[in-house]
């Protein structure tokens, strides 16, 4: 069957949402298009494969264009390439963002309908929450929100050390006030993963209404007019056309979904020509506007064995991973990075603007250092950049990578408050709490101190935190490609439902907002009430309570 009633591209958080919620109604035919594969490898549903991800499993393979306010440095950007997306890879940290993100959505951006009572509902409707039902959290949703399961001393020392510097204790960064220093609610379910495939996809995979083909890869939008009726994707080598009655909804993510519309001739008319699509629809906001966080990085070596860095030799992999399998414990349960918070590097700053990943080990991650010895990380991400990016397209050619510039550090503010937020990590890492488990500060190095050396550190070393949003922004001034109901401005039967959507990019790991969208985009599409805004006071955020 060719013909369905919707089409959904992309088979990440809110592709998978929308799959569960429009075959809820089983008089229609949803077809689900994902350009990976499935989420069958072990590793994608024990917490620590996190650590795997980011090295090449599962993932595109794409890199930055050289940097230009970084001395040109380009960044590896994994963006997932398996059922699930982004959620099935991520290091799970369950985050919201903060009230005032989304208020600046409504407010700044005219998005009606998107302020954060209006958004807190849909929120709740996705958690199941293993531990918390309260004003704002809530459980017997799809997706499993639990406590961490594997932690170590160092984390309570951790904790310790950020009340030393000044950060205050907070149980939950997803409750009434958002700054300190505490453990993250993780994505997981007995201690498991719970991404958006495991949470939204498997338990109504057998419907009868809904067909998911995997491996297909879309090349082009089918237009006639300015309707749009279909896709084009290559599935097993060949192209195949697929037509949608109703809508075709695009959730690709944000180096996907602009992609897929300039493939398409949506877009700015320059831009195109120069790559030699053909303009069916000017839009000149299509591919703009991204947003992302970047993290620069502590790593500590530690005075002994108080990280997960040995589990790496060979008899403690095999422990651990039998540890694992016979009782859900030890090394394989962790995210690897639990514990964290939010705090100020502008006082002046609305509400938190500096985000902290405590890592346990080094190398972690794709392209950071990993110490000889036993260490820990503890990563900083300035969370409201200023600077403004863009995704284009290098050719016509739909299998060619897109060019993916974040423009990092482009707005001096960007650069003095990341710098800020390296500083602050350090300062945490000094404090008398960790001084058992701490041996040295290893990079930046001590030897690094001026604002020069830890910027020539950061262009050395910084990376990406895996938060694209903005590239198909939402509001009504010229700039936005959708409107607050998410329909593409100018064209029918076309929406975007994806972290894309975002016109500012939200104070936090970007999942659980994503999810968010596409509970409010399932409303949206079938034409449902939106859920009654929740009734609270709102605490100021611009200090803790």
């Amino acid at each position: 069957m060719l013909k369905y009633d919707y089409i959904i591209v992309g088979g990440g958080p809110g592709g998978c949402v929308l799959a569960n919620r429009l075959t809820e109604d089983e008089g229609c035919q949803v077809l689900l298009l994902e350009a990976g594969g499935r989420d069958l490898h072990p590793l994608f549903h024990m917490p620590a494969g996190f650590a795997k991800m980011t090295k090449g499993v599962a993932s595109w393979g794409w890199h930055t264009v050289p940097q230009a306010h970084m001395k040109g440095r380009v960044l590896r950007y994994t963006q997932a390439k398996v059922i699930g997306g982004g959620s099935s890879i991520n290091a799970q940290l369950y985050t919201r963002g903060n009230a005032e993100d989304y208020n600046a959505w409504g407010r700044e951006q005219n998005c009606g309908g998107w302020d954060y009572l209006s958004v807190l509902p849909y929120f709740k409707r996705a958690e199941d929450n293993q531990h918390l039902a309260d004003d704002y959290h809530s459980y017997g949703g799809p997706l499993g929100v639990s406590r961490p399961a594997a932690t170590l001393p160092i984390c309570d020392a951790y904790l310790r050390a950020g009340q030393e510097a000044g950060i205050p204790y907070n149980p939950d960064f997803n409750g009434r006030v958002q700054a300190g220093v505490g453990y993250y609610q993780l994505t997981q379910k007995n201690r498991r993963r719970s991404s958006a495939s495991t949470g939204y996809l498997w338990p109504i995979r057998q419907r009868k209404n809904l067909t998911i083909l995997y491996g297909a890869r879309a090349t082009t939008l089918v237009l006639q007019g300015s309707r749009v009726t279909g896709i084009k994707a290559v599935v097993k080598g060949r192209e195949e056309l697929f037509t949608a009655d109703r809508e075709v909804i695009v959730s690709s993510g944000a180096i996907g979904s602009p992609k897929l519309l300039l493939q398409s001739g949506i877009g700015p008319e320059a831009q195109l020509k120069a790559v030699g699509v053909p303009l069916r629809h000017r839009l000149s906001g299509v591919g703009q506007n991204l947003q992302d966080h970047l993290d620069l990085f502590v790593i500590c070596e530690c005075t002994g064995d108080h990280s997960y860095d040995n589990v790496a030799k060979l008899h403690r992999t095999l422990w651990a991973g039998l540890q694992y399998v016979l009782f859900k414990t030890g090394p394989v349960a962790s995210s690897l990075f639990e514990t964290g918070g939010f705090w100020f590097a502008d006082k002046t700053a609305r509400s938190p603007d500096i985000q902290f990943h405590f890592g346990l080990g080094s190398g972690i991650e794709a392209g950071v250092a990993r110490l000889k010895n036993a260490g820990v990380t503890l990563n900083s991400a300035f969370l409201r950049p200023r600077s403004r990016g863009q995704v284009t397209l290098q050719s016509a050619d739909p299998a060619a990578a897109p060019l993916i510039d974040p423009n990092y550090l482009a707005d001096p503010y960007d650069k003095a408050m990341s710098l800020q937020g390296l500083r602050l990590a350090r300062e945490i890492m000094r404090q008398k709490a960790l001084a058992p488990y701490i041996l040295a500060e290893r990079l930046p190095g001590a030897d690094k101190a001026s604002d020069e050396q830890l910027f020539d550190y950061a262009c050395a070393n910084a990376k990406t935190d895996h938060h694209p949003v903005g590239t198909c922004k939402m509001g009504t001034e010229e700039a936005a490609v959708v409107s607050p109901d998410l329909k593409v401005h100018g064209l029918e039967g076309l929406r975007v439902a994806d972290s894309s959507i975002m016109p500012l990019i939200p104070s936090c790991n970007t999942n659980g907002p994503t999810i968010m969208i596409g509970e409010k985009a399932a409303d949206l599409i079938r034409g449902l009430p939106a859920l009654p805004a929740a009734r609270l006071a709102l605490a100021d955020q611009r200090m803790p309570a």
